[in-house]
């Protein structure tokens, strides 16, 4: 069933909808929920609060990408989750993505940070955007996904050293980005 089909479901009330979802974007939900959480359980609960989540907001807004739109509130909500279930342990692999990244981006909260974090978010966009497709996958993979280096290497045929040194040259390069544009990183 095509995209524009489920959200016209959605907008209709129907069950089917998220019946639709899971058949087309389940396995896509599961995986993001699971590189986060690692407990089948908790991934499970994630994703059926992930599908409530779509069913509460689609009425509201129409997605131009659907896939984009749960990816993202799936990842959000496997985050939160991972959050509350890990005050004193951590997930390895999402620490490890997570604490890469802090060199070049920094995780500055507040409401009067909100216009900053669109510039930022604006930034990473056209930077990744401008990026060779490759390289972009490997990136997403490990910080959107928090795919282990062994899975982005074994999904896109690169050496695992290969892998983490585009990683490493990508963050590199998008430190020296955002800092073109004015960003303290």
């Amino acid at each position: 069933m095509e995209d524009e089909e489920i959200i016209a479901l959605y907008w209709q009330r129907s069950e089917d909808a998220i019946y639709e979802t899971n058949a087309k974007y389940g396995r896509l939900c599961r995986s993001i929920a699971y590189n986060v959480l690692v407990s089948r359980e908790d991934c499970e609960e994630c994703v059926n609060d992930a599908y409530f989540a779509v069913w509460n907001a689609i009425p509201e807004q129409r997605p131009a990408r659907f896939a984009a739109f749960l990816g993202r509130i799936t990842r959000n909500l496997a985050l939160k989750r991972y959050e509350y279930l890990t005050a004193e342990k951590r997930n390895p692999a999402a620490s490890v993505s997570l604490s890469e990244l802090a060199d070049c981006v920094s995780g500055r909260e507040g409401p009067e940070d909100a216009a900053e974090a669109r510039r930022v978010e604006a930034a990473i966009s056209r930077f990744l955007s401008a990026l060779e497709e490759h390289k972009r996958v490997v990136f997403l993979r490990r910080y959107w996904y928090f795919d282990s280096i062994q899975s982005i290497s074994d999904k896109t045929g690169f050496s695992c050293s290969k892998v983490k040194s585009m990683l490493h040259q990508t963050r590199r390069r998008l430190r020296e980005y955002l800092e073109s544009e004015g960003i303290d990183v």
